[in-house]
């Protein structure tokens, strides 16, 4: 990992651990998924670091920051990332987020718009009602907690045998975030999420959709988004899918670039 710094705030009554690239340049705030980390961020934030200050927080039940036993809602974590932004005086930022990061981004700017700059939504949890509830009762959450008690090296191996096209650096980070996500975290699973529709629908600044192959929002999904709001623009990611930060981290990297140039 880059020397970049690793440090705490107090934001919305609980802990937040982020890392931070630095200096006195544009900020940006990146949100990850579920079971994953602001570290997992870095091939991104390594490209933008020489001209944005990029913050990469811990999600509440990920990471280094708090774990409380209830309050894991996308209001929550909106809250959580509101919080950030004014604790840290981050002034008129960008707001990025990946899966689980993309919902909260989107719910962060529907209520916030004036305090940023534009959105990205990578590959956004954007699930219909049906979808939700197949999420929630299906055995994910049971399916990590038989992973907590796992051996790192031999996470890290099989992740290596199930993902040979990854970065060693982004499995290690991805094994990482996984034992270190905490159960109560899959609570964000519970429908019903807020509506897609009205959030996007409500930002009222630009935002760039990244979308990917055989990601969740499918090209019908984006079409309807860009009815909704104007201000959407859409770019697609071939050959890849819901794990496209992790998959195609250069071209996730290389299309937010053009997108902040133009902010």
């Amino acid at each position: 990992m880059p020397q970049w710094v690793r440090d705490v705030c107090t934001a919305n009554n609980i802990d937040i651990s982020y890392l931070r690239t630095g200096g006195d340049k544009p900020p940006l705030v990146l949100l990850h998924g579920l079971i994953a980390s602001g570290a997992c961020w870095t091939p991104v934030a390594r490209t933008l670091e020489s001209e944005y200050d990029v913050v990469m927080p811990d999600a509440r039940g990920h990471g280094g920051s708090s774990a409380p036993d209830r309050g894991y809602g996308y209001e929550n974590h909106a809250g959580d990332v509101i919080g950030l932004i004014q604790s840290l005086g981050l002034t008129s930022p960008v707001l990025i987020g990946h899966s689980m990061g993309g919902m909260t981004t989107a719910l962060a700017a529907s209520r916030t718009c004036a305090m940023l700059r534009g959105v990205v939504l990578v590959d956004p949890t954007f699930l219909s009602a049906q979808r939700q509830v197949e999420v929630f009762e299906s055995d994910v959450a049971e399916q990590h907690r038989r992973q907590l008690g796992r051996d790192r090296r031999e996470l890290v191996d099989e992740l290596r045998e199930r993902h040979p096209h990854r970065s060693q650096e982004i499995i290690e980070y991805l094994a990482d975030a996984r034992l270190r996500t905490h159960t109560e975290a899959f609570e964000v699973l519970r429908p019903p999420k807020p509506d897609y529709r009205q959030l996007i629908h409500t930002i009222g600044i630009p935002v760039l959709l990244i979308t990917a192959e055989s990601g969740i929002v499918t090209t019908a999904m984006a079409d309807e988004l860009q009815r909704l709001n104007a201000r959407v623009r859409v770019e697609a990611i071939p050959g890849a899918g819901h794990g496209v930060l992790y998959d195609k981290p250069e071209q996730v990297a290389s299309l937010v670039r053009t997108f902040l140039a133009a902010r």
